[in-house]
């Protein structure tokens, strides 16, 4: 059983290569395999080669001296006619040296001239089967006639190929050539080899990490695409020209790309509307239980009243007129808070649904306030309440001109219902770069912390005696809310020592 709070150890991802560099790094391989191969080969194969070549240089050049009889060439009194100067051509061309004499080495011809080691070599030596290089050789081919063979020099230290025999006219003939030019040239052009090897590895590695560069680019960007689309980033598109079946690929990318993302945001719009379906839903059963209740509690008291104080009157309860006057003074006063209340219910309900249509017009924002407190004065007076606002120029705004003079007659009307201290209600238009901000502050106490989240529900009443001694139901500020957010503008509430400032903005372009 496996121990809580042990996990699977994540599996490591493997080590990926790029194809650039595994290209370019197998293209390297192959030439520098390729050169110790040629090196290689040069170097055990070379040598076999070039004595098979000579074995069959030397065999023609026995052919030829087949035709000379030294008894006719060498005169006895040491004279020599001129040989054909393909024989000494032959000779120079293919690094020969030979010797040719006669059965009892009283004439000889050689070339180059003065050969007299080879002379003894070859009479005293291979024609008197005598001597020890016999028995060292490689015998290459051997006839009656004549032999090929390998064979080292002790004399002069080299090796050479030899070919050596009789001719049918008696004379005796030994032809040579070193080996030691070839094992020269093979460890000369081992060395050539490898320098041009490296420089070609090099500059072939230089071209092909281009080249791969080049062709792998696309590929790449294909990778990288394929890795954006699985994280949901669908900006990037396949922008390379390969010039081949890479770009098909690409376009079929980005066509992917766009249909993913195209289907994705389908699927989210679904999602989003599903969830504010479900989310609505909710809140719309728990507004309603909630609006039921409040409707109810706000309702109860008023109607108890209408209802009590009717009952008074018709069972004449006080005859005398002044009692009944007051009696119908309460019950005009609770019918007129309900007819308030439901009015408010009414506007509110409107700007939830969206069904009263928010009007976009240019107007002064300075004219609306002061009509605004110049239709309030009564309630001002009434209040003791000492207004400041010094803004005296027009401000113009975009924004709904009705609904924004309800804004500012329920923050001034709030206002003066929490009045304290000093009486100063004090409006402000403050300019921004795109917007006015528009703040009415009155002194009074400052609304608990707590409390101010819930200031734009509707029916909430921070302190409810004195909202139902002015008559409040708590809907105005929710009346705010709506009007607010149906223009798209921000509203709020700030706390002072002195008092509280409700604010909202509007506007300007």
């Amino acid at each position: 059983m496996k121990s809580p709070g042990k996990h699977k150890k994540a599996a490591k991802a493997p080590k990926l290569h790029t194809m650039k560099h595994q290209i370019t790094f197998t293209f390297i391989g192959l030439l520098l395999l390729s050169v110790l191969a040629i090196t290689l080969i040069n170097g055990i194969f070379l040598e076999k080669y070039y004595v098979s070549r000579k074995k069959e240089v030397l065999l023609e050049a026995k052919e030829v001296l087949a035709q000379i009889d030294v008894d006719e060439v060498v005169h006895d009194d040491g004279t020599e006619e001129e040989l054909p100067s393909q024989i000494a051509q032959s000779g120079s061309r293919n690094n020969l040296t030979w010797v040719l004499i006669n059965s009892d080495n009283t004439k000889y011809i050689c070339w180059p001239e003065n050969e007299d080691q080879l002379r003894n070599k070859l009479f005293f030596g291979y024609a008197s089967n005598l001597d020890d290089d016999k028995v060292k050789s490689k015998i290459l081919e051997s006839t009656d006639d004549y032999v090929v063979q390998q064979v080292h020099d002790r004399f002069v230290g080299m090796d050479y190929v030899e070919c050596w025999g009789v001719f049918d006219n008696g004379n005796y003939f030994l032809i040579r050539s070193p080996l030691e030019s070839i094992r020269e040239s093979a460890a000369i052009s081992n060395k050539f080899y490898f320098f041009v090897g490296a420089l070609i590895i090099i500059a072939s590695g230089i071209v092909i990490w281009l080249v791969t560069g080049r062709i792998t680019k696309p590929i790449s960007e294909l990778t990288e695409l394929s890795r954006k689309m699985s994280d949901l980033n669908f900006e990037a598109k396949y922008e390379s020209h390969a010039g081949n079946e890479i770009d098909v690929l690409g376009d079929n990318f980005n066509r992917m790309s766009g249909q993913l993302e195209a289907t994705i945001s389908e699927l989210k719009s679904a999602n989003n509307k599903l969830q504010k379906d479900i989310a609505d839903k909710v809140k719309i059963d728990e507004m309603r239980k909630e609006f039921l209740d409040n409707v109810s509690h706000e309702l109860k008291t008023p109607i108890a009243l209408v209802q009590g104080y009717a009952e008074g009157l018709k069972e004449g309860i006080n005859d005398d007129p002044e009692s009944m006057e007051f009696y119908c003074d309460v019950i005009m006063d609770e019918a007129s808070k309900m007819n308030k209340l439901v009015k408010n219910l009414l506007t509110l309900n409107h700007l939830e649904s969206g069904r009263d249509e928010i009007v976009m017009e240019r107007f002064d924002l300075t004219a609306l306030i002061q009509g605004v407190l110049s239709t309030m004065d009564i309630m001002i007076q009434q209040k003791e309440a000492k207004i400041i606002f010094e803004e005296e120029k027009p401000v113009y705004v975009w924004a709904d001109e009705f609904k924004t003079e309800e804004v500012v007659t329920n923050y001034v009307s709030n206002a003066l219902n929490h009045l304290e201290g000093e009486h100063e209600i004090e409006i402000k238009i403050l300019k921004e770069e795109s917007t006015v901000k528009v703040t009415v502050f009155n002194t009074g106490t400052p609304i608990p912390e707590e409390d101010i989240p819930k200031l734009w529900n509707k029916f909430f009443k921070v302190d409810k005696a004195r909202t139902r001694e002015y008559g409040g139901s708590g809907i105005g500020l929710s009346i705010v809310k709506a009007i607010m957010e149906g223009m798209n503008q921000k509203y709020g509430v700030v706390n002072f020592d002195n008092g509280v400032e409700f604010w909202f903005t509007l506007d300007r372009k």
